[in-house]
């Protein structure tokens, strides 16, 4: 979940994820996207496009992309229970720093692209997930895997469900194509100057569920 700090950085834990959110930009620009972590700005327009009711509800939540925790740390200020959330994070070092910040979540270190496995391992079926938040770098992906963690999304959210995902880019990071032939209904919920480089927040909700879940 990239960007430059939005603010100065005031204590050694901060500067620590700093570092590594940097280090792992270096190790894989493509996969993180950026250098580092998501300002509080951004992270207060993410949870404010959360399903009325989902924040205490007992609908599963995930997470996708989490870095060192910018949106883990919101989601759960905002409500959702450490038991109902499922954060996903590929690289090592920052899913270390996600373990050590938010012991009672369960975290898992792999790809996005196995989130229909990650969650039948732990028990959560298609078509009960509350929300997806991504802080996934979309458009640095090739489109088979967008179109894979996409596909997974999908099927996994309730028909009341949504995908919510950011981009540095000027247009929605989900293909207008893909977005079509899932279902799915793109918004436009605004833009977070203050996040540097600013980023433009997006929610993705079913409006052909049935259809949706075929395609997957």
């Amino acid at each position: 979940m990239p960007s430059f700090p939005s603010a100065p950085v005031r204590d050694a834990g901060t500067a620590a994820q700093w570092r590594a959110f940097l280090r792992a930009w270096i190790s894989d620009p493509l996969r993180t996207a950026a250098m580092s972590p998501s300002g509080a700005q951004l992270a207060t327009m993410m949870m404010a496009q959360l399903p009325e009711g989902v924040r205490h509800a007992a609908y599963p939540v995930i997470e996708l992309g989490a870095g060192t925790g910018v949106f883990t740390e919101a989601l759960l200020a905002a409500g959702v229970a450490p038991e109902r959330l499922l954060v996903v994070e590929l690289n090592r070092g920052l899913h270390g720093i996600l373990r050590r910040r938010f012991p009672h979540v369960q975290i898992e270190c792999a790809d996005a692209c196995r989130l229909l496995e990650l969650t039948a391992r732990r028990g959560i079926a298609p078509g009960s997930v509350g929300a997806i938040v991504s802080g996934l770098g979309l458009l640095s992906m090739p489109r088979a895997v967008v179109a894979r963690v996409i596909e997974s999304s999908v099927q996994l959210l309730r028909a009341d469900g949504r995908l919510i995902q950011f981009t540095y880019g000027p247009l929605s990071p989900v293909p207008r194509a893909l977005g079509a032939r899932l279902g799915l209904a793109s918004r436009r919920c605004g833009m977070a100057w203050r996040n540097m480089p600013p980023a433009t927040v997006y929610s993705y909700g079913l409006t052909a569920p049935g259809a949706a879940r075929r395609a997957g």
